[in-house]
């Protein structure tokens, strides 16, 4: 029964999405939104039930169905098939209940938009790319769901095209995103040639059983991290998402905080047996997720623009996402995964709705005391803020955040034989993030809603906005209540869900970690009361012109490496390729070549004339001597034949 269902979790959005490009025009505003939200709850219904079924059976059950087979040769098969199993269960709940809210919020958000038909066409399409993702069982499949994803980015980033700023940042996203999946390619080339099938289960066993040489291994590991990363924004591949920003708020919540960007953390927790002999690739991956973390959280303190301070802590948030699978604790990145889904789109859906009351106005210091105006904002903002912040007890990203500051305390790197690197210093880096991520979503709380008023707020928040909004805020308090920190006694029930086969918690861990975790939040949020709360703040706006925090502001000048390495060659070939210079030079050359081929034709044709002109002139002199020589008197024959004697006698005496 489950395994006919799982073919209907993708279809219902893809239906949606059909109806809604084929009824552009025809259909209106509330029909568009209202068949959107039916593909997507229809398809959340039956995750629900396939989720049931699943749980109900084996611990170790899952649920599989082929659709078709694609190619089956000697060696090699490769088939377009779902596959459900505790990973990917956790993954279709939180991409269709998300995904749901967020579709109902957009259905107030974009209500007045003439585009909306389109906007919900992407925006089912790319729930039905993403559900192809994750109920992959081939990798064949997977790849076109990812692919399926990167297409409705483009398309919704640069939704509102008639401003060149969103369809250059949509080209941007496009062009980062495709750099990974060229890597993510040539891993499946890599692990087709090596184990002969692209079925994900195969390839796994075929890695454990020593099939693939450690060499390969490592290759494949090191090309999917590399698409892992281009898709995920992590350094050094960023500097997409915050300008994926241009599209609208709900596009952002829904692709950019909620599910497209943690596509990277589930494929590599989706293939962690392959990770786990890839030592070297874990190290790299855990190295890069530390940076990224702090670098995100640097960057969003120095941010003015509300949306962007979101997209760098998205960037942030996803460095603690791959720091933990770095260290091997798969489950507490897709734990983390799943909070985040919660508080980042309850932040950016309340922030959407801030800057829709206050005339679009983003600049957070032209805004302030909100709170007054927006208390249901205020409130709704708060919770995803404290969730963001991990303040403890109280909020679920507490909950998922100590238990990645807790694998990633246990994580030892035996990177050769001897040589093994603790986990330590990254600990230390995370604690560090977890400070500046409090400071740099308070001082959003304390500035826009705290202080002195700035841009007036007009109009109210519709029952379509506020209902996913409330929904969000009980996730984001109560969603990680069902994973307790490690030395702390039960519930475990999210380890038990997505790895019924692993131990339970460490029970003998030092419980001071814990404490530091919890302590370093309330930390951070005190020090961004003194800095920008109180009455009279200390600091009010950080300035944009200094040395140091231009380059930070602007990206780290990640754009302009970029636009040095890839744009301006790119640029040139598409300056080269406008004014055809290659057909110029290939036909200026074809010329120069004919002209050459004519000249040096003419000299020979003349040479050879020449020469028999020459050669003709000898012949009739040589004639003219020889009628002369031969002209019948027998005493010039004497002559000649005694002066001939004489000069051999000559030569033969002188020799």
């Amino acid at each position: 029964m489950g395994e006919i269902l799982l073919p209907f979790l993708v279809l219902y959005p893809l239906a949606a999405s059909l109806i809604a490009f084929a009824g552009a025009g025809r259909l209106g505003a509330g029909g568009v939104g209202t068949i959107a939200c039916t593909g997507v709850g229809i398809s959340a219904v039956l995750g629900v039930v396939v989720s049931v079924i699943l749980l109900h059976g084996p611990a170790t059950g899952t649920l599989q169905v082929v659709l078709w087979s694609w190619m089956r040769v000697a060696g090699f098969s490769a088939d377009i098939a779902f596959m459900l199993d505790r990973i990917s269960m956790l993954m279709i709940l939180v991409v269709t209940i998300v995904g749901l809210l967020i579709h109902v919020y957009a259905a107030g958000y974009m209500r007045d938009d003439p585009g909306i038909a389109r906007f919900f066409g992407c925006m089912t399409l790319f729930v039905a790319a993403m559900l192809v993702l994750v109920l992959a069982s081939d990798l064949l499949c997977l790849f076109i769901g990812w692919e399926g994803m990167g297409l409705c980015s483009y398309l919704l980033i640069g939704f509102w095209y008639d401003n060149p700023a969103n369809t250059a940042a949509a080209r941007k996203a496009f062009y980062m995103t495709r750099m990974g999946d060229v890597a993510l390619l040539c891993a499946i080339l890599l692990l087709a040639g090596a184990t002969g099938s692209l079925r994900i289960v195969t390839v796994l066993t075929a890695v454990a059983n020593g099939q693939v040489s450690p060499l390969g291994i490592n290759m494949a590991a090191f090309f999917i991290l590399v698409g892992a990363l281009a898709k995920s924004a992590q350094i050094p591949f960023q500097a997409w998402l915050p300008d994926a920003m241009a599209g609208p708020t709900p596009t952002s919540a829904l692709i950019h905080a909620a599910t497209m960007v943690t596509a990277g953390v589930y494929l590599i927790a989706r293939l962690h047996g392959l990770f786990t002999m890839a030592v070297p690739v874990m190290a790299l991956m855990a190295v890069l997720g530390a940076l990224t973390l702090l670098m995100g959280a640097c960057t969003a303190l120095a941010q003015s623009d509300l949306k962007r301070v979101l997209a760098w802590s998205t960037i942030s948030q996803l460095g603690y996402m791959f720091l933990a699978l770095g260290c091997g604790a798969w489950q507490a990145a897709l734990f983390h995964l799943m909070t985040h889904a919660f508080f980042k789109a309850l932040l950016f859906l309340s922030a959407g709705a801030v800057i829709m009351r206050a005339h679009h106005e983003q600049d957070i210091f032209r805004l302030g005391g909100l709170r007054h105006a927006m208390p249901g904002l205020t409130m709704a903002f708060v919770t995803g803020a404290s969730a963001l912040a991990g303040l403890p007890l109280v909020t679920a990203g507490f909950y998922s955040k100590e238990m990645i500051l807790s694998g990633v305390w246990r994580a030892h790197f035996d990177l050769t034989h001897g040589w093994s690197v603790s986990g330590h210093p990254l600990w230390g880096i995370a604690l560090l993030g977890a400070f500046l991520t409090a400071l740099y979503i308070f001082r959003c709380v304390f500035i826009v809603f705290c202080g002195k008023a700035g841009t007036a707020a007009t109009g109210r928040t519709s029952r379509l906005m506020t209902v996913p909004l409330g929904c969000l805020c009980v996730l984001s308090v109560c969603g990680g209540m069902i994973e307790m920190p490690a030395p702390l006694p039960r519930p475990h029930l999210f380890s038990t869900l997505v790895d019924p086969a692993s131990l339970l918690p460490h029970v003998d861990e030092p419980f001071w970690p814990v404490l530091a975790g919890a302590a370093v939040p309330l930390a951070g949020v005190w020090v961004a009361w003194v800095l920008w709360g109180r009455p009279a703040p200390v600091m009010r706006e950080i300035p944009g012109r200094t040395a140091v925090i231009r380059p930070v502001r602007g990206g780290w000048g990640m754009d302009g490496l970029y636009d040095r390495l890839f744009m301006q060659p790119l640029r040139l070939l598409t300056w080269l390729t406008r004014h055809d210079i290659p057909g110029r030079a290939t036909t200026g050359t074809g010329r120069l070549t004919q002209t050459a081929s004519t000249l040096i034709f003419r000299a020979r044709a003349g040479f050879l004339e020449m020469l028999g002109q020459w050669a003709a002139r000898v012949t009739r002199w040589g004639g003219r001597l020889l009628d002369r020589l031969h002209d019948g008197r027998m005493r010039w024959y004497a002559a000649w034949i005694a002066g001939g004697l004489c000069a051999g006698i000559a030569m033969a005496v002188l020799s």
